[in-house]
């Protein structure tokens, strides 16, 4: 345990000790980071994941993307309390720092750069195949072996293989998926033995965006306000012409599968708001980060839970919710209505859309790897700022080729539950973080989180947790030891539920991180255990890069700053 230090970074006067680096360019209006936060919000999620939730849960997803929302909103109360105190770039990394120390850090900034490059690449893979759609609608086609990457064309066949082997049923669709995946490699060139297949798109548009991010935070901020307008002016669209095709017999029943169904969307609603996190990391090219950063965090979260659910009410008034296990929800509703039009403007403005998300993650991802470089937990090099630009220059170049080259050959269903679930537990240390801050007194010009005694509010939560899920919790502890891993890992958030209650009530502590934290905590349970065997592994493999480098090249362990 001598090499997991907990060693806290202090805080004077609202900000960390960062003093001697050379300083990051402020020109971040609460409005520019709202609509960052939007950009990272409004992408994949309205126009892919939201027609697989509206599937199972039917018209009362709508009520999911309320859930979801107060969760991400205790989430984004905790990052604007910490946003004012600590206002510096580095997201959950640097507040994890001065709450729970060095290791802790350590591994959140490591979760956060997993979040940050698989959702990218998951998302600039996602663009090609919309790029290409465009293309064909004017007539223009690439070939093969540039439009998809290697796993990825090999998917279907993978599946089926697996399938035969497992002794699963195989279906009509799995066949017709694999036989067209073989045509399409048949078609491609050979290269020593093997079939050559690359996703130039996608590898084309980071590279793209991430020279963008580099020439600089002024640049890349006029782009993205410009792409956000953009896609809220075809939304509004969207939503305004939508109603006047919704046919109200079709929102009833309005939970069709009852709640279990609305729940077996969680993992999709929530993918659509991973990234308003994203909005910290700029927090040192902020014109006033201790105001205006809480602001644009909680701005956008509103904004786009308002969008979702309006959003969620068209799509299942348009058509059956039975209907929309598609890839693309929103222009197969058009068309259905004979709006082909319509439905050739989303194709355009999902594009949009992606490109704006692609671009604020390209830009958080470097501020974080920064902050750890400051600290000494990476290399110097990480820290160089751009003497004309002034942004990330060396960490801006890596994060574009750690997204870059993966795309280009990477499956499109690439495991994104680890982005969701490095994503949480971001949001759990930051909840919980917020408890160990030491008091200080309100300031006018600053956040201040609001107080909630949990003296009530814990234990009626508890309560009515244990009443709805009575029999999952007495099974839980009935059979533990003997079973799997997502079972194993409701019981240990049961026995956690219990002590943070505990806890909660006879130290009277602020509801709300403690409800932000269990929310998240649940949400973390129901990711698919192959996602948590990922992560424990991505997670070992940071702790021996921090045993072998961080511990001894910290900056707090040279100078002994040690709280």
């Amino acid at each position: 345990m001598k090499f997991l230090n907990f060693r806290k970074k202090l805080i004077r006067d609202g900000e960390s000790l960062d003093d001697g680096h050379e300083k990051l360019n402020r020109s971040l209006s609460v409005l520019d980071l709202t609509l960052l936060g939007v950009a990272a919000v409004i992408g994949a999620g309205v126009f892919s994941t939201i027609g697989f939730a509206s599937y199972h849960g039917g018209p009362g997803v709508s009520v999911l993307f309320v859930l979801i929302a107060i969760t991400c909103g205790f989430s984004a109360i905790c990052y604007a309390e910490f946003a004012s105190r600590v206002p510096q770039s580095g997201s959950a990394y640097a507040y994890a720092y001065v709450s729970f120390g060095e290791v802790f850090a350590w591994i959140i900034g490591w979760a956060l750069i997993l979040e940050y490059a698989i959702g990218n690449i998951v998302v600039a893979i996602s663009w090609s195949g919309y790029f290409n759609n465009l293309l064909k609608g004017f007539g223009l086609h690439l070939p093969n072996w540039l439009s998809r990457g290697y796993c990825a064309a090999h998917e279907p066949i993978t599946v089926l293989e697996n399938a035969i082997k497992a002794g699963h049923k195989i279906t009509p669709e799995m066949k017709r998926q694999a036989l067209d995946a073989t045509k399409f490699i048949a078609d491609c060139p050979d290269f020593f033995g093997h079939k050559l297949l690359i996703n130039l798109p996608a590898f084309i548009i980071v590279g793209l965006i991430t020279m963008v991010a580099y020439v600089g935070i002024q640049e890349s901020k006029k782009l993205s306000n410009a792409m956000v307008i953009l896609k809220m002016l075809v939304i509004v669209l969207v939503i305004g012409l939508g109603f006047f095709y919704v046919k109200p017999a079709n929102w009833s029943p309005f939970m069709p599968n009852g709640m279990s169904g609305v729940l077996a969307g969680v993992s999709a609603v929530f993918f659509a708001y991973i990234g308003f996190d994203a909005i910290s990391t700029t927090a040192e090219e902020c014109k006033n980060p201790q105001k205006d950063l809480p602001r644009g965090m909680i701005y956008a979260l509103i904004l786009c839970t308002v969008l979702y659910i309006l959003i969620s009410l068209v799509l299942t008034g348009m058509v059956s919710y039975k209907e929309l296990n598609v890839e693309d929800p929103l222009a197969y509703v058009f068309e259905k209505v004979n709006l082909g039009w319509v439905s050739y403007i989303i194709s355009i403005s999902a594009v949009i859309a992606m490109t704006s998300v692609l671009l604020v993650f390209q830009l958080g991802q470097p501020r974080i790897w920064m902050s750890m470089s400051r600290d000494g937990l990476l290399p110097k090099r990480y820290s160089k700022i751009h003497k004309k630009y002034k942004t990330p220059s060396y960490a801006t170049i890596v994060t574009g080729l750690l997204v870059g080259i993966p795309s280009l050959f990477m499956p499109s269903s690439l495991v994104a539950d680890l982005t969701s679930i490095g994503t949480l537990f971001a949001f759990v240390l930051v909840c919980l973080g917020v408890l160990l801050l030491p008091k200080i007194k309100k300031e006018s010009n600053k956040f201040s989180i609001p107080y909630v005694n949990s003296l009530y509010v814990v234990p009626i939560v508890f309560v009515l947790f244990f009443y709805f899920m009575k029999d999952k919790v007495i099974s839980a502890f009935l059979n533990v030891g003997s079973e799997g891993l997502s079972e194993v890992l409701f019981f240990i958030f049961t026995l956690i539920f219990s002590v943070l209650c505990i806890s909660a009530v006879v130290r009277r502590m602020n509801a709300i991180p403690i409800l932000g934290a269990l929310s998240c905590l649940y949400l973390m349970i129901e990711i698919p255990s192959n996602a948590w065997i990922g992560f424990f592994i991505w997670m070992a493999i940071g702790l021996l890069i921090y045993i072998s480098y961080g511990h001894k090249k910290s900056k707090l362990n040279q100078n002994n700053l040690i709280k």
